[in-house]
């Protein structure tokens, strides 16, 4: 009585009298949609490894990674700061330095027994080492410490002379078992050190100073995309629906950032230089030759924000707070007249506490948006609160320019390749056919439920074709498999017109008030 799986013996001929049981799968594949709520964020940093993206949910999670923001150019954690600000809490980050960064370094005096901090950067020169008596007698407790994270403690470490020194390395960098695993802050080296071993506390600060390399460039901050990847190339295959270069205002390096953005389904957001003027904006952008829904282009009007780390008021590029807003939207919503959060003012409205005020001019506004560049601006059409001005993408096409079409583009995209694939390999026929349209048919009806998807009239917004119409045995034959889906997006109201007549010769019509059924109203 074997029991087998579907598909791993041929049921036509079979030759032992026996009851065969097959176990038969799921026939229709379902698709869930990717994640969009995905922050990729490349700069510089104090600390954490270069080049390698790391998931961050959090301020705590970013600052234990890559240790606190810094109020300066190109600071990947000034953008997290400002993006977790409006709601979005999924990054992936990816340290990137000008190839000066180097890490602290501390030699304990008259012993030569060495500690290096685990990751370049000048956060490691606050690291403290401290060794004291153990918990069992005759032992000794190391205490490697880092401002604003829990102490690392390695205790009960026995020996003499070298024999000490070496078994503090190796607990340092092998740890002591499943409960005290390697320090996550430090690489130690017993150098051939043979002292006795004695009490002592130092700090980092009075050794060789590390440094962060922060002197990159927008060229820095693209990377190369040869393995090892580095910068926005790092971001490859990490499932970010959005992402940013910090403070990368570069024009030359655009359209690469347009093309990894269309490779990968990641919506870029562009920033340019701080203070800017609207004709050099336009010029720019038509000059780098930028026309492409793959990126958000927010007009170099920078953003006055109150820092609570650095205690400071700064400018900072907008791009941290519209890829946060975003991210904390569903796909088919446009960041237009959405509140922005944390924003003291702009450049462009002056300086706080300067009383001075400046608002956008329609002319102005028209000219920018025509131009596929986005601002956030106050006052927005629902009320006196900042927010993205226009809601548009980079591109010049009307029928392609909205933050919507990029996102449910990309979602779409991303979610059929994360899930069609399993149907590769399999026996093309009829049911093949079927179970591909269902599958399709079954996800856009779910996106439909949601309200991602929706129409005027209450007609289905989508169609998937796949029969013989689309897929003729001459094609088939030979391998190929057609699946033709249609689907249409729901607009965004952007000019909104009401109108009104008024005037002592108006004549109105009676009607019915909602609520008062039967009642007339002049």
């Amino acid at each position: 009585m074997p029991i087998v799986q579907q598909g791993s013996i041929n049921t036509t001929a079979l030759v032992v009298p026996d009851l065969y049981v097959q176990i038969v799968p799921p026939q229709n594949l379902v698709l869930n949609g990717v994640p969009t709520d995905i922050v990729g964020v490349v700069g510089s940093a104090s600390w954490g490894p270069v080049g390698q993206p790391v998931i961050v949910g959090s301020m705590s999670d970013y600052a234990v990674a890559f240790g606190p923001p810094v109020a300066r150019l190109f600071d990947m954690g000034t953008h997290v700061a400002t993006a977790v600000q409006q709601g979005a809490q999924n990054f992936r980050c990816v340290r990137v330095t000008d190839g000066t960064d180097t890490a602290a370094q501390f030699t304990l005096p008259g012993i030569g027994f060495v500690f290096t901090a685990a990751a370049t950067g000048s956060l490691g020169n606050q690291i403290a080492v401290t060794l004291a008596s153990g918990a069992r007698a005759g032992t000794w407790r190391l205490t490697v410490a880092l401002p604003g994270l829990v102490p690392e403690v390695f205790d009960n470490i026995a020996g003499s002379g070298a024999a000490f020194w070496t078994a503090l390395a190796s607990a340092v960098n092998a740890g002591q078992g499943p409960q005290r695993g390697p320090s996550a802050l430090v690489v130690a080296t017993s150098a051939g050190a043979s002292a006795a071993p004695a009490a002592f506390a130092y700090s980092f600060a009075s050794g060789v100073p590390g440094s962060d390399g922060a002197g990159v460039t927008a060229a820095e901050l693209v990377g190369v995309d040869v393995v090892p990847r580095t910068g926005m190339y790092a971001l490859r295959g990490q499932g970010c629906s959005i992402a940013l270069l910090a403070d990368a205002s570069d024009v030359t390096q655009y359209t690469t950032q347009a093309a990894f953005g269309l490779s990968e389904g990641v919506y870029m957001i562009l920033t340019g230089p701080p203070g800017d003027a609207i004709s050099n904006a336009v010029a720019a952008k038509q000059s780098a030759g930028l026309d492409s829904y793959a990126c958000k282009l927010m007009f170099g009007d920078w953003i006055w924000w109150n820092d609570p780390v650095n205690a400071v008021l700064r400018v900072v590029s907008p791009q941290g707070f519209v890829a946060g807003r975003l991210a904390n939207l569903s796909p088919e919503q446009s960041s237009l007249n959405k509140p922005l959060y944390a924003v003291v003012g702009s450049q462009k409205s002056g300086t706080p506490g300067s009383g001075q005020s400046s608002s956008y001019a329609a002319a102005e506004l028209a000219t920018l948006l025509q131009a596929g560049i986005d601002v956030i601006a106050n006052p927005q059409p629902g009320g006196s609160f900042w927010g993205v001005r226009g809601g548009h993408n980079a591109s010049s096409n009307a029928a392609a320019n909205g933050d919507t079409y990029t996102r449910l583009t990309n979602y779409l995209a991303a979610t059929l390749a994360a899930g069609m694939g399993q149907y590769v390999g399999e026996v093309i026929n009829a049911d093949l056919f079927r179970r591909i349209r269902a599958t399709q048919l079954s996800f856009l009806q779910n996106m439909l439920s949601q309200g991602l998807l929706g129409s005027t009239d209450g007609s289905l917004p989508f169609s998937v074709i796949c029969d013989t119409s689309n897929n003729p045995p001459g094609r088939t034959a030979l391998g190929y498999v057609q699946s033709d889906a249609q689907v249409q997006y729901q607009a965004i109201n952007e000019k909104f017109i009401v109108n009104i007549e008024g005037g002592q010769t108006v004549q109105v019509q009676s009607q019915v008030l909602p609520g008062t059924p039967g009642a007339l109203a002049a």
